[in-house]
């Protein structure tokens, strides 16, 4: 089995260059690595002399990661694709620990990878994404210390920041949407998987350090919070199975006007509107989608409800990711990283 890397890019600084380098000192090196650059300018695309196996793609425009990842995959061969972020820096035994547990567990099409916060390694940047029933995200074990557990185990979906997915399974679930442009597009698009049947493995093993939202203005940008909560409501509308819909409509309307409410509170109401406000009036777009989806779905409703995180009422797990989203990134680790 072989895989290819997908890295999209959009100025990230030395970050880039510092995450082909660890790409290239993979124990199992990737047939291919596609750097899709989104119009850049701060010249971080500029590689004089790229690693070998790396192809760059410069675009005219930022066309977004959902569909800069689209635009790569249409050219891999492979039939394992695993994209990172370029401010993730895998382990050198990264691509060799996911193969492994692929090979091992033919059932699943997705792998997620091991978070580690860059500035703390001895703090989790997440353990795969979970997906609560009132459609609120977060990652798993954010901010927690972890322990050198190596048994994988199954998650709702990967961080697409370091993950990997069978080729054919995107390819037929139709890649990225490229509607939500970031934010999330890595949840809906893992739902749509497990919609089709498949499964999701999360690979302790497949270590990556992350700095996390370092090109998009941090997890409080304006840019962050408006992408990710109107995407948030796209994506509960887009693939919740009936009749699990009309049940969680309460626990998602509810974790929304909570959302609005925090996010006034700490000084953004006006994104935060317009986040919701954009949402709405995408409805009908996204009600065409979920026909669409909903008439590829093989699992079950109990299937899917099996997998979904139920712990607590929607709004607590909505004042959790809200205060996730607050926490600030450590602005001395990113300084240190433009000195690379």
């Amino acid at each position: 089995m072989s895989v290819s890397v997908i890295v999209v890019n959009f100025n990230s600084g030395p970050l880039l260059a510092e995450c082909l380098k660890h790409l290239d000192r993979q124990t199992l090196p990737p047939e291919r690595v596609w750097v899709v650059d989104n119009a850049s300018t701060d010249g971080s695309a500029e590689l004089r002399c790229p690693p070998d196996r790396v192809t760059v793609l410069k675009l005219s425009e930022n066309i977004g990661f959902a569909a800069g990842n689209n635009l790569a995959l249409a050219r891999c061969a492979t039939p394992w694709v695993a994209l990172l972020n370029p401010d993730a820096f895998p382990a050198p035994d990264w691509l060799e620990a996911l193969m492994d547990a692929a090979g091992k567990h033919p059932a699943c099409a997705m792998f997620g990878s091991r978070l580690i916060c860059a500035d703390n390694p001895g703090r989790l940047d997440g353990d795969g994404d979970c997906y609560h029933v009132s459609g609120v995200v977060w990652r798993d074990g954010h901010g927690r210390t972890w322990a050198t557990r190596q048994d994988p185990w199954e998650i709702f979906s990967p961080c697409a920041a370091a993950a990997m997915y069978r080729t054919e399974a995107l390819r037929q679930a139709g890649g990225f949407d490229e509607d939500f442009f970031c934010y999330l597009e890595d949840m809906d698009l893992g739902f749509r998987l497990r919609l089709m049947g498949h499964r999701c493995l999360q690979v302790p093993a497949a270590r990556v350090r992350h700095v996390g939202s370092a090109t998009t203005g941090g997890r409080r940008g304006e840019f962050a919070v408006y992408h990710g909560h109107r995407n948030l409501v796209w994506t509960f509308v887009k693939n919740m199975p009936s009749p699990l819909f009309g049940l969680f409509l309460p626990l998602h309307l509810a974790a929304n006007i909570l959302d609005l409410v925090m996010g006034m509170a700490r000084g953004q109401g006006r994104v935060m509107l317009k986040a919701k406000s954009d949402a709405l009036r995408g409805l009908r777009v996204f009600w065409r989608k979920r026909q669409i989806v909903q008439k590829k779905r093989k699992a079950s409703a109990f299937q899917i409800f099996r997998v979904l995180n139920k712990r607590g009422p929607g709004p607590m797990r909505a004042i959790e990711l809200l205060r996730i989203a607050d926490e600030p990134l450590d602005e001395e680790y990113l300084r240190r990283q433009s000195r690379i």
